[in-house]
């Protein structure tokens, strides 16, 4: 009530003083809303402390420029938006700062929207200091944007943004027929953290317009931003527009590329990016027409293709607005490649895209490629570009000769900590000495680091756990991280455990414990993951069409499975009785079972669970090494459908491993679309053959080094490539008649 009446008191003042800005203090959302009707240029009304849980804040008003109206937090980042929360914003000269979103979803497609709906945008307009951090829906296909910038002038800042493992882009710029197009937004100073890989398109950081109104200018600036582990998918950030800036930004350990897709006339400059070789990490990526890429840093870039460092790719002839224009007039110049795997010209060529770039200059780079290696590869025909001035470290039978001088180069590590060449001779070639870095604690907030990171295996305590004690009950009591130790004896299981973090389950050393399942093991339910280390799994009694290893539906975020050192012992292969099973709408960053033994079962591994012909796929990466399977349908059966080009994955490894006796009579390992293989090292015993179907982009599929004993030979399938089947198989050895 005191709130209430200091509220009306300090609305009535303002009949007599309403020149003056009031500081309006609300503590729940009716206190709110007639803060919103009363505001004056001016005024900030302040949220009270503490969580205000599903509260969808409507924020309208006019200020101007001299005197916006503000809307911010008591204490920064004490308040905390939470549940089934969101913000709409619309009106002229708005700010909105201090807040965080945090502990559940939006109840919309948006978490916060630069309009109040579709005739009420927000003009001139502030968001920052705004957190948003793991604020993602549970289901990882159901998609949201958690910023959508609307309107003219608006500009997001000085933020934190991590954690988004649902479809949808984390920050776009909105433009679409009829509201206006020529936006000047911008996008500056703020902290994007790790955004995992989605495993489907529409996993972006930013994206700047759509194909549909492409051929118009944004002119909106992207400057000085972080981008950290941000790799949703191969477009990190996704240009399709024009006339837009991006420019002195950090990227750290991100797969995938700047993207020019749609729209002409933009400028990349003075980037920064750093790869430290982590795979499918790229630079910059061009297409379209009159764009303009120079002085940026690129160094250790594991990425290929379309992640290359640098692409410039091929076009459609006569292109719809949606597919790839032809590159004209690109200029690409003063950018230094270090230690990065590829350079690829004309990227994409086939059928399709058989339109190269033309009229384009390629000047003054510098390029020293990983261990001496030449980084430029070309899919077509590359006469449409012009080198010019261009030093490459020497190299032996280098692509590119005219416009590309071979020389030994020596790097030196300069005070901003990019690597510059020793001789002076060099010094207009290559990225510029003046690049600054930008640091961590100028981008974000101070206030705010992220505790969304689920603690790892092995990091929390240990707990010992004895014969006739409850396994379920010691799960309850664990927290991220731990570790339960059991010590030798046998364990019943009534029914699975319930998982919310990550835990590990171990036998103690020395120990020979023994789990007797009768109706499965484990789900991994929201936040879940399992470690199994040490243990023998009796899976006899399960019954028919169970998994010992389940994931609830619509489980975020991505989880993490590994068995090490484990022996199970199903009903038989015929029984369908699966050690690991995805669900739809889930994601595994990772499955890997190492030093173990699985003997009558069903499918060890299966990711089918995703059938939408989208690219959606069930689990980033697949390891098996050092195991053993003997009778069980499948060791392994991943899918991913679709022919889009915006993932990373599936990656699947088997190595040192046996198969005996097993196979679903199509075969014993099916892998269906995954962009990574690797089957080297292993024995295949009396058992159906391994299939290897692709569908998507340009796999990479290597067996090699295996036995194949009375067992047919691999099968490659491509559903797409009209070519020779794409596989390296080399050093395999056929034994016997199958």
């Amino acid at each position: 009530m005191l709130l209430r009446a200091a509220l009306t008191i300090a609305i009535g003042a303002s009949t007599a003083h309403a020149a003056l800005a009031r500081d309006i203090a609300v503590a729940d959302q009716a206190q709110f809303k007639a803060a919103v009707k009363a505001a004056k240029p001016g005024d900030s009304i302040i949220l009270a402390d503490g969580e205000w849980r599903d509260f969808q804040v409507v924020f309208t008003g006019t200020g101007t420029a001299d005197k916006p109206i503000t809307l911010t937090a008591r204490t920064k980042g004490k308040v905390v938006l939470t549940g089934q929360s969101n913000l709409r914003m619309g009106g002229r000269h708005l700010v909105v700062s201090g807040l965080l979103f945090r502990g559940g979803a939006s109840p919309t497609n948006q978490v916060i929207s630069f309009r109040r709906d579709s005739k009420t945008l927000a003009f001139d307009s502030r968001v920052t200091e705004v957190v948003i951090d793991g604020y993602s829906k549970p289901d990882r296909r159901a998609e949201d944007i958690w910023v959508a910038l609307y309107g003219t002038g608006n500009r997001v800042d000085h933020s934190h943004f991590e954690g988004k493992t649902n479809a949808g882009v984390t920050l776009a710029v909105i433009r679409r027929a009829g509201d206006p197009l020529d936006n000047r937004h911008r996008i500056d100073h703020n902290y994007f953290g790790p955004r995992p890989p989605l495993g489907s398109n529409g996993g972006e950081t930013i994206r700047i317009g759509t194909s549909e109104e492409s051929l118009s200018a944004s002119n909106s600036i992207v400057e000085r931003n972080i981008f950290d582990r941000t790799s949703g998918e191969v477009e990190i950030v996704s240009i399709k527009s024009g006339g837009n800036v991006v420019r002195e930004n950090l990227v750290l350990e991100s797969q995938g590329a700047f993207v020019l897709r749609h729209g002409n006339g933009n400028l990349v400059e003075r980037n920064i990016f750093f790869g430290n070789n982590a795979p499918d990490t790229g630079g910059v990526r061009v297409i379209n027409r009159d764009q303009i890429v120079r002085e940026n840093y690129f160094e250790g870039l594991a990425g290929k293709d379309f992640k290359s460092a640098i692409s410039v790719m091929n076009g459609v002839p006569d292109s719809t607005i949606n597919r790839y224009h032809q590159v004209s007039g690109a200029r690409i110049e003063r950018n230094s490649v270090i230690d990065s795997a590829r350079i690829t010209l004309a990227a994409g060529a086939d059928a399709e895209r058989s339109a190269p770039p033309v009229g384009s200059r390629f000047e003054r780079n510098l390029i020293v490629g990983t261990r001496g290696a030449d980084p430029f590869r070309a899919d077509g025909d590359i006469g449409g570009i012009a080198f010019a001035g261009n030093i490459e470290a020497r190299t032996a039978n280098p692509l590119i000769s005219n416009g590309v001088e071979q020389r030994d180069v020596k790097l030196e590590r300069a005070e901003n900590g990019l690597l510059y060449p020793v001789d002076p001779a060099l010094a207009a070639i290559g990225a510029p000495r003046d690049l600054v870095p930008v640091k961590r604690e100028e981008v974000g907030v101070a206030w705010h680091r992220s505790s969304a990171s689920e603690a790892a295996f092995g990091t929390g305590r240990t707990t010992s756990v004895k014969p006739g004690a409850s396994l379920a009950a010691a799960v309850d009591k664990s927290r991220a991280g731990d570790t339960l130790s059991l010590a030798a004896g046998a364990y019943d299981l009534a029914a699975p455990l319930t998982l919310r973090h990550r835990l590990t389950i171990a036998g103690t050393k020395g120990a020979a414990p023994v789990l007797r399942i009768a109706g499965g093991l484990a789900q991994i339910d929201g936040g879940g993951g399992l470690r199994i280390e040490n243990i023998e799994i009796d899976a006899r009694s399960v019954g028919a069409a169970l998994s010992l290893v389940a994931v609830g539906r619509a489980v975020a975020p991505n989880y993490r499975i590994q068995f090490d050192g484990v022996t199970v012992r199903g009903p038989g292969k015929a029984s369908r009785v699966d050690a690991i099973a995805s669900a739809p709408g889930t994601f595994a960053e990772s499955i890997e079972i190492r030093g173990s033994h699985f003997a009558d079962m069903g499918t060890i591994i299966s990711a089918t669970a995703e059938q939408e012909s989208k690219g959606w796929y069930a689990a980033e990466r697949t390891v098996i090494a050092d195991s053993h399977f003997d009778r069980v349908a499948l060791v392994a059966d991943l899918l991913r459908k679709g022919t889009d080009e915006s993932t990373f994955g599936p990656w699947f490894a088997m190595t040192g491993s046996q198969v005996a006796d097993s196979g679903n009579g199509d075969a014993s390992l099916r892998l269906s679309g995954a962009q990574h293989v690797d089957i080297a090292g292993n024995r295949f015993v009396r058992s159906a053959p391994v299939a290897v179907i692709h569908s998507v982009g340009t796999p990479n599929t290597r067996i090699a080094n295996n036995l194949f004993n009375h067992t047919r030979a691999p099968r490659i399938e491509e559903l797409a490539w009209k070519g020779p089947a794409r596989a390296e198989l080399s050093g395999n050895i056929m034994e016997g008649r199958p």
